[in-house]
């Protein structure tokens, strides 16, 4: 780490170097608005002797070099001026060498070559050789760097390149590549020496330092790329092959990743293509710690997005057989580097697999390959905990699904489930889930039990606790997990009954084993689609409707039953009440008597037996009502006693006001509109009768508690029920019966003891706003609410 001190020191250099830089440029400038050249060239040595100084850090030396660069852009302009005045460019290339240091000669000399080159004096390719080698007389590392960087700047818009006013019959292209790769070379050399002067406990600060210094490096092979001249041909034959020896012969972790990672990305992806097994043969001969993964992938990830810019380049990857030479590389790359991380391993193969998706969809066999050899790595190995190993995993699991949004062909691959089986516990889960919301997302339909089998032996992780890892508490992830594995189950649907029960069957075999805290989650969803089922049976012809049919509605509603057992385990005692009453109703639709009466037999033993919960029981008994209400299959002695269980169990709730509304509901079960049979009107009267002496009870025990009379909410729900059956038709709701409980309810929220309650006062209000209206619709209906006075 570099001290406090010498960052002052460093900062004092600067600084005198930057005063010791404009005090010499401003006497230059004295001298070129005096067309000294003399002068000129004596301070503009002066002003670049300042960059000779060691002192400085690359990133201070680089704001010294600016300076000196801005400087040199004036008096390059000057010596334009000079040869337009008549001054002899060549005299002046000669005169620029006699300055008495060579590093100063050196930016006079480049500048002044600039100048000589765009005079076309002499052939540019002359001019740039001669250039070139004289810089090697700067051999310090960081000052020939930044010299040799000048000069590529000053002369890269003076290359003899096709269709630049520099080509000429002596000046060709082959010129202008030969330069830039002599300097690119260079300056490799002194950019890769620089990591071996010093002490060795400086060398992390100087691998920062030549990190700071790699874009000087890179620049050259960026120029390369922008030259018209480089086509496919000489790309392959002279650039390349020059670049590679460079980056494989300079044996530095540092250089060789940035420089193929330079070629990588700023020539055309068509030559990488072309030049595939060239670039790939050079990745086992780097150095065992160069991130070549990183490399390759980069590599894939580009000649992927060129593979999907159209499908008119896709036959150059057939030609060149790209996924051979590309695998091959890969394998050759693992096995050179032993000590190669797995996740680095996976990372190669997930980024193959994205090329291989992209180039050749219709492949599955190459799909399969690529995970097969990445089973081959992970095989042997303890479940990863490596999260940088399992994030890749999870995105080569993921490639398939996103690809083709289509879980049926990830199931065709016979090592899909193989790599999953690597994952630890929470990484399997993480992919089980991502497998779930791709299918939801894509609205994939799986039709066959065999597919479903493969499916959920994927999902797992979701459907059971994996290695007995067992929690009991619920977190909101856990219960979104759960959720989805619902929504899947909803999904599943088959055309074919037979093959549509076969699904249920694996669906059940599996969600069994989820344990405890799955089962309220994942068991609904499965009764509603057996249900589903039976429904579409329900027009079956007699005929395949016994027994010997492979699918009827007596076999499903047994399989039902089975299912919803398994919740006594738990206990969900409202939930497997709920789905007994919903599979009652399915067995009134099916006019299967004795069924519906066993979920209801099945219902009233838990209401009675588990369920325990005042606030349960009311919900409970109110869910047996309105099911109860619903079936017509009943004959009247099953009717009569599952009618008799529910008013008793309403009479026997804990709360008398409880009582009372579950006791004027259970008067919907004697009278139905649409069923001539079930009309009683005296059992409907008796349980209003019986509401309201209840009512009464809640009043008086109100009295003897408070001192004062409750509220008459109870008896305005009453008078709605009196209506109701009276409009309906119930000889036995008269008109005097319900003047008289309207009296009722006038005494009692007049009555000097009644507190106001504006919930009962609103209520009455829209009673009568109800009545008023019937009266004014005329009719039948409006007759009869005529003899109704307020």
């Amino acid at each position: 780490m570099i001290s406090d001190g010498v960052v002052e020191d460093e900062e004092k250099w600067l600084s005198a170097g930057i005063a010791g830089l404009q005090q010499n440029a401003f006497y230059m400038h004295r001298a070129l608005d005096s067309n000294n050249l003399k002068d000129a060239l004596k301070y503009s040595a002066q002003m670049l002797s300042e960059l000779r100084t060691s002192r400085l850090s690359p990133h201070k030396y680089y704001e010294l070099y600016m300076r000196a660069f801005d400087e040199l852009r004036k008096l390059e302009i000057f010596f334009k001026e000079e040869a337009t005045r008549g001054c002899s460019i060549v005299e002046l290339y000669e005169l620029v060498q006699h300055a008495g240091n060579i590093l100063p000669r050196l930016y006079l000399l480049c500048t002044a070559g600039s100048v000589y080159i765009k005079s076309k004096e002499a052939p540019a390719k002359d001019v740039l050789k001669d250039l070139v080698e004289m810089c090697r007389g700067i051999q310090h590392p960081l000052r020939g760097l930044f010299l040799r960087s000048y000069l590529s700047q000053v002369s890269r818009d003076k290359l003899p390149d096709i269709g630049s006013e520099y080509e000429g019959d002596a000046d060709t292209v082959i010129d202008a590549v030969e330069f830039v790769l002599q300097n690119f070379t260079e300056m490799n050399k002194l950019w890769v020496r620089m990591q071996h002067q010093g002490p060795a406990r400086e060398k992390d600060k100087r691998g920062k330092e030549r990190g700071e210094l790699r874009d000087l490096v890179g620049k050259n092979l960026h120029v390369l790329s922008q030259i018209e001249g480089v086509d496919l041909e000489m790309y392959k034959e002279i650039v390349l092959p020059r670049v590679l020896e460079q980056t494989v012969n300079c044996k530095d972790e540092l250089a060789q990743y940035y420089l193929m990672d330079c070629i990588i990305q700023v020539f055309p992806d068509e030559y990488h293509l072309q030049t595939l097994e060239t670039l790939l043969n050079a990745c086992p001969q780097l150095q065992a710690s160069v991130d070549v993964k990183t490399v390759l992938s980069r590599l894939m990830e580009r000649l992927s997005n060129y593979a999907a810019s159209g499908p008119e380049v896709l036959h150059e990857f057939f030609q060149v057989e790209a996924f051979a030479k590309l695998n091959s590389a890969i394998s050759k790359v693992i096995e050179a580097q032993e000590n190669m991380p797995i996740a680095g391993v996976v990372t190669l193969y997930a980024s193959l697999l994205t090329f291989t998706l992209q180039v050749h969809p219709d492949r599955l066999d190459y799909v399969d390959q690529i995970l097969g050899a990445c089973v081959m790595k992970l095989s042997g190995r303890e479940k990863l905990d490596d999260s940088k190993a399992t994030k890749q995993i999870v995105a080569l699991l993921s490639a398939p699904l996103e690809k083709y949004k289509d879980i049926d062909t990830a199931l065709k691959l016979s090592n899909y489930p193989r790599i999953m089986e690597c994952l630890n516990d929470g990484s399997h889960k993480e992919m089980a889930n991502v497998i779930v919301q791709n299918i939801m997302k894509n609205k994939t339909c799986i039709s066959t039990a065999e597919k479903v089998d493969a499916l959920f032996e994927l999902i797992k992780g979701l459907i059971r606790d994996l290695d007995g890892d067992s929690h009991d508490e619920l977190d909101e992830d856990f219960i979104e997990e759960q959720n989805s594995v619902a929504r899947l189950i909803q999904m599943l649907h088959s055309d074919d009954p037979d093959e549509m029960l076969k699904v249920i069957q694996t669906v059940r075999k599996h969600i069994l084993t989820g344990g405890r805290k799955r089962l309220p989650y994942t068991v609904p969803p499965l009764i509603f689609s057996s249900l589903q089922l039976v429904r579409r049976l329900e027009r079956q012809d007699e005929s395949v409707s016994g027994d010997e049919a492979p699918t009827t509605p007596k076999k499903i509603f047994q399989l039902v039953t089975q299912t919803i057992e398994a919740l006594a385990s738990i206990p969900v005692p409202e939930l497997a009440l709920g789905l007994y009453l919903q599979c009652a109703e399915a067995a009134n639709d099916c006019d299967l008597e004795p069924v519906a009466y066993e979920f209801f037999t099945q219902a009233y033993i838990l209401y009675e037996e588990e369920i325990t919960d005042s606030k349960t029981q009311v919900t409970s008994i109110h869910l047996i009502i309105g099911t109860l209400q619903r079936m017509h299959i009943f004959g009247v002695e099953n009717r009569d006693a599952l009618t008799h269980k529910a008013t008793g169990y309403s009479a026997k709730l804990l709360k008398k006001p409880d009582q009372c509304r579950a006791v004027y509901a259970c008067s919907h079960l004697f009278w139905l509109d649409d069923h001539d049979s079930i009309r009683d009107g005296e059992r409907v009267l008796l349980c209003l009768k019986r509401a309201l002496r209840i009512a009464n009870a809640v009043q008086q025990m109100t009295n003897a508690t408070r001192g004062s009379s409750g509220s008459a909410l109870l008896f305005i729900e009453i008078l709605n029920k009196y209506l109701y059956f009276y409009e309906k038709g119930v000889s036995q709701i008269t008109v005097e019966s319900i003047h008289d409980l309207s009296k009722l309810i006038k005494n009692e929220m007049h009555g000097g003891s009644s507190p106001s309650d504006p919930a009962a006062d609103a209520f009455l209000a829209s009673t009568l706003r109800y009545i008023q209206f019937q009266k004014d619709k005329g009719g039948a209906v409006g007759d009869k609410y005529m003899l109704i006075t307020n």
